[in-house]
């Protein structure tokens, strides 16, 4: 089945869909991981954005029950150069396109993958438009040019939770009551297990496996969660997930984050980590294409070692903007210089633009979940 993906700025890219028929549009962006393709589709950060994968062949090793990071996939589209339809791994389930069928998300190959991908690093992430059924390119065009943009959009309450959940077992259990009838599962309070308040902005499953085999009990709770609501929960901490959109266009969670500042251990990833600049007064911008992959270079400047660490965010916070002398740039990206990384020297709160938890090194950035254990253990409010 013919497919055509127009961008706003007039480029026309020819393919066939492996999926059926589609009509869609979003940002397209590239991710220059080998692997993989199962977290990346399931990963809230991509809320709104059609993936482009550099590797050339995927499918490969088809579907299992395992490599998730939501409960379900989150991209717009799948771009690819080749779709392997015969997938060969032990613990594979079932296919790439039956999965993507299953969840109403188009898989399209035949993509000059390779010139979408250096067309998009020469002119930016853009938007753009993807059909089987219009395929005039000016029609198409014009489509891409009247989408919603990036800059400025929430995509947070799209992906976040409708309601409080405990991670237990492995899986996330959503309470039957309201937060203000909850109490924390006994013997959840003390040196082990420590309590953690876990604020959705679209948080992938691997952070909350992570937290909890350092003996965390992780409470995860809807974006848009007061302040008042975390303190009267009371945690040892909390932690500020990764997620999609404008960090610039969630206020109600700057808001709630700048309120919590000073009153207990924080810890952001990705989208938190944006969240808390702006909450300690500083910007963000949007990045030219953005960093996705799981081969980026990030330096620790506090220890001079280089990392392997896993991304995928298209803004960044801009540490210039941030006046308090106390806040420390703790990472940077050997990429382009930017910041991946940041720290209060006196506040108990610190936060990287990557992702610990997706282990690309594999265990390069590990420690700072430790971290955070150990900054709530040793922290008492």
């Amino acid at each position: 089945m013919k497919a055509l993906l127009a961008l706003e700025d007039g480029t026309v890219f020819r393919g066939r869909s492996f999926t059926g028929p589609v009509d869609t549009v979003g940002e397209v962006v590239f991710n220059t991981s080998m692997s993989g393709y199962q977290e990346i589709l399931t990963d809230p950060s991509y809320c709104g954005q059609m993936v482009t994968m550099t590797y050339p062949l995927i499918g490969n090793y088809g579907i299992n029950d395992e490599d998730i990071e939501s409960d379900r996939i989150q991209v717009r589209a799948l771009l690819v150069r080749e779709y392997q339809e015969y997938p060969s791994n032990w613990r594979s389930k079932r296919d790439l396109a039956d999965y993507l069928k299953a969840g109403s998300v188009p898989g399209i190959e035949g993509i000059d993958t390779r010139a979408l991908t250096r067309h998009i690093r020469l002119r930016g992430a853009m938007k753009a438009a993807l059909s089987t059924q219009d395929l005039d390119p000016d029609s198409l065009v014009e489509k891409a040019r009247q989408s919603p943009d990036m800059v400025g959009r929430d995509l947070v309450r799209e992906v976040t939770c409708k309601g409080p959940m405990l991670w237990q077992d492995g899986h996330l259990i959503r309470l039957k009551e309201g937060l203000d009838r909850f109490q924390w599962p006994v013997g959840a309070k003390g040196l082990t297990p420590l309590r953690v308040v876990a604020i959705d902005y679209g948080i992938k499953l691997n952070i909350m496996r992570c937290l909890a085999e350092r003996g965390c009990t992780v409470l995860l709770v809807p974006a848009d969660t007061e302040s008042a609501v975390i303190d009267r929960l009371d945690p040892d901490g909390l932690f500020l997930s990764n997620g999609p959109g404008d960090p610039a266009a969630v206020g109600y969670a700057v808001d709630t984050i700048r309120a919590q500042i000073g009153r207990r251990p924080i810890f952001g990833i990705c989208l938190g980590h944006q969240l808390l600049g702006l909450a300690l007064g500083g910007r963000t911008f949007k990045l030219k294409f953005g960093h996705r992959g799981a081969n980026q270079p990030v330096k620790d400047l506090t220890t001079g070692r280089v990392e392997i660490t896993s991304q995928n965010h298209g803004f960044c916070v801009d540490m210039e903007s941030i006046e308090d002398p106390d806040i420390e740039l703790t990472h940077i990206n050997l990429n382009d210089m930017t910041v991946e990384g940041l720290r209060h020297k006196k506040i108990p709160l610190f936060s990287v633009q990557y992702h610990p938890e997706a282990s690309p090194g594999p265990h390069d950035a590990s420690y700072l979940f430790d971290r955070f254990v150990e900054m709530m253990k040793l922290t008492d409010y």
